[in-house]
């Protein structure tokens, strides 16, 4: 987890400094697609900001009034970034359509695309290494970061398409054309990363998952003499959550006798233990923060 936090504090921090460098280069040329590079720069620096919070709250251990922890909070993350990058996508295309029916007006656009070019390189490098740390550090939040970073790279490597194009032709209208193009790109890639969100909070099973998943419980139950169903699964964003109900010769009443205590609906979901190990296994209860 340490390399995680290291991750996301070095894309904040290059975010940053490339939204310095974005924001100039708008500054100088009052290109609509360098608009559109910045903007997105924008979000992404907010996304980040909120991308540490939640990594730092994910790792939290439970408590009392969180039984389950607070990774869940990564889906809610990788939402909220790509919420922001739809919302930069509606303000690009409208500033965009404004800039093209007011006139276009451009100066300094070598400079500019001078760098946009550096924050595109750079950028292609930060996005790779965040997609790396993610997928070995199990972070969602890190994959959606680095998704992120790498389209705001082809992003920016479009907008110097683009103003290449109108250095070459004068034809300014490629300008907004390819600013429109940009927010289209950024906007399939926010509603990615919400619908990823969304079945991430909704508990959606993979199949792919559940297959392994069953795939060892078989071997294992076979080599223990023992049967298993009702096997359910869920991702937190960091690890596979598993519950299975395991099956015995001799029946015990508890899963009958609690729900009627409680006089409520209630599904009880039991474990193994072994008695020997008990206390050093469970010398601090993670679900409630209280000793054993």
């Amino acid at each position: 987890m340490h390399d995680a936090r290291s991750a996301i504090r070095l894309s904040l921090i290059v975010g940053a400094f490339m939204l310095v460098g974005k924001i100039t280069a708008y500054w100088l040329t009052h290109s609509a697609a360098i608009f559109s590079d910045a903007a997105e720069s924008i979000v992404h620096v907010i996304a980040v900001a909120f991308a540490a919070f939640s990594l730092h709250m994910s790792t939290r251990p439970a408590a009392p009034t969180f039984l389950y922890g607070y990774e869940r909070l990564t889906f809610f993350s990788a939402g909220f970034e790509g919420a922001m990058i739809i919302v930069a996508a509606i303000v690009i295309i409208v500033e965009s359509v404004q800039k093209w029916v007011a006139g276009l007006q451009f100066e300094r656009l070598g400079i500019g695309t001078l760098l946009v070019l550096a924050a595109a390189v750079l950028n292609v490098g930060l996005g790779y290494y965040l997609l790396r740390t993610g997928r070995r550090t199990n972070s969602l939040i890190l994959e959606a970061n680095g998704k992120h970073v790498l389209t705001d790279s082809w992003t920016s490597f479009g907008v110097v398409g683009g103003l290449g194009l109108v250095l070459i032709t004068g034809w300014k209208p490629f300008d907004p054309i390819l600013a429109i193009a940009v927010a289209l790109n950024i906007l399939w890639s926010g509603g990615h990363l919400v619908w990823r969100s969304a079945i991430g909070l909704l508990d959606y099973s993979d199949p792919d998952a559940g297959r392994k998943i069953r795939d060892k419980l078989d071997s294992i139950c076979s080599d223990l003499g023992v049967q298993y169903h009702g096997v359910r699964f869920r991702s937190t964003g960091h690890r596979q959550m598993v519950e299975v109900h395991l099956l015995f010769p001799e029946a015990t009443t508890l899963e009958e006798r609690l729900p009627i205590e409680l006089g409520t609906p209630t599904e009880v979901v039991t474990h193994l233990e072994s008695l020997e190990d008990h206390s050093a296994v469970h010398r601090h209860d993670h679900y409630t923060g209280k000793p054993q």
